[in-house]
């Protein structure tokens, strides 16, 4: 069971689906947001696309009507990504959108945009920073091969480097609802983390920084399990390839999609669905096409998507269950390998049951099946359902029983069990 915090951060429990944005100087070069590292660039080299970054279409407020659009409540932004470069007018370093023929504050705008338009905003903030000299570049994870001339690491430096940005960041752009850091460091320092949570107290902070956090972060998969013991934010991107900005991309299948949002929010997560926009600021028509396509099927599933776990209630491994009040919804993230399924060990007839893909009444019984002869028992099965032509997105179906029946259920499975749901 997911323990809330029961302070402001209780917000991620309600607003679970939200965008992702990585954008910088790379998407200039338009090949991955780790130009610099995978293609071993010069710093010289590489900081030169700073000079032809000059987004005269970036509209903040067109990012969020789509993020709106498609039943998002919150943005990610990369403020600061593995190279450095930073999206804010930051002090403390000149490596940032005000030195750019753009020359301006794009996280400030997106924060106003952001206040207007009610969606809750984020900050990505990378660990590693391929351009800072006091920053360890030796070789180790997500750092570059070679160290750059003039480098003097220092980790104790670069820390309070960090610090100073954090509090940048934390202080001058309204509310922060979350905090994103990347690729944990080898260095552990509550402070930071205790920094945030005073000057953001709503704020839900990761587990990749420099203390354990709020909250996991699984990465481009769903982890084997029913249900998250953890609040846990999934996050994967529209973009195969890459998470900036790529010419050519290769673009997730949206039922693929459709199929990573459903189980890990069957299992109690948040997701988060990346794109990364073009060096003019606009996001890509392939992009705004998967994510219009993906929203169009959450925004009307959001009473299944956002209910709370309850597989407890079948060991029918072809399903998730989630569950809300009196209504229980059958999650088929596989798609319908049959027209009837059956959910045992519940026994007992809703008053209703609709696919909510189409609206369509579904049938429903309580008997024996063939299959499951041996329990000698009558079990719930739907029946009739549309194989053929729901093929393109995630089918749900809404079971609706009398009051009580759902307590009934859950109090009788094992105490192990049922105690983590009976809520």
């Amino acid at each position: 069971m997911i323990t809330r915090f029961n302070d402001g951060r209780d917000w991620f429990f309600q607003d679970r689906f939200g965008m992702f944005v990585h954008w910088g100087i790379y998407s200039v070069a338009g090949w991955h947001e780790q130009h610099q590292w995978r293609l071993d660039v010069p710093k010289a080299d590489y900081v030169k696309l700073a000079e032809r970054f000059n987004p005269v279409k970036f509209n903040p407020d067109e990012w969020l009507a789509l993020a709106k659009a498609a039943g998002m409540r919150y943005l990610v932004i990369t403020a600061k990504h593995h190279d450095g470069f930073c999206l804010w007018d930051t002090k403390q370093t000149s490596f940032n959108i005000m030195n750019t023929p753009y020359g301006q504050d794009v996280l400030k705008q997106l924060a106003d945009a952001c206040a207007r338009q009610g969606v809750k905003l984020g900050i990505y903030y990378s660990c590693p920073d391929w351009h800072h000299p006091n920053s360890i570049n030796q070789g180790t994870h997500h750092q570059l091969k070679r160290q750059n001339p003039g480098d003097q690491p220092d980790n104790l430096k670069y820390v309070e480097f960090v610090r100073r940005q954090i509090r940048e960041l934390c202080s001058n752009y309204g509310p922060v609802h979350c905090f994103f850091w990347d690729i944990p460091p080898q260095h552990h320092d509550p402070s930071l983390n205790a920094m945030i949570r005073e000057l953001q107290p709503q704020c839900v902070i990761n587990d990749r920084g420099y203390d354990k956090g709020d909250y996991d972060t699984p990465e481009r998969g769903v982890p084997a399990c029913r249900a998250f013991t953890r609040p846990t934010e999934a996050c994967d991107s529209v973009g195969v390839q890459s998470w900036g900005y790529r010419e050519r991309e290769d673009y997730a299948a949206p039922l693929q999609l459709m199929r990573s949002i459903d189980r890990i929010m069957a299992m109690g997560g948040n997701y988060l669905l990346n794109v990364g926009p073009k060096p003019d600021g606009t996001i890509p028509e392939s992009a705004t096409r998967t994510l219009r396509r993906v929203g169009a099927w959450y925004t009307r599933h959001q009473e299944a998507l956002n209910a709370a776990p309850a597989s407890v209630l079948s060991s029918n491994e072809e399903v998730m269950l989630t569950r809300q009040g009196d209504d229980l919804f059958v999650h088929f993230p596989n798609g319908l390998n049959a027209t009837g399924v059956t959910l045992q060990p519940i026994d007992v007839l809703p008053e209703r049951a609709t696919l909510l893909n189409d609206g369509r009444g579904l049938e429903t019984a309580v008997e024996i099946t063939p299959r499951l002869w041996e329990a000698r028992k009558p079990f719930l099965r739907l029946f009739g359902l549309p194989t053929e032509t729901v093929l393109d997105e995630v089918p749900i179906a809404k079971l609706s029983f009398a009051p009580g029946v759902m307590k009934r259920l859950l109090a009788s499975r094992p105490a192990a069990e049922a105690k983590e749901y009976l809520f």
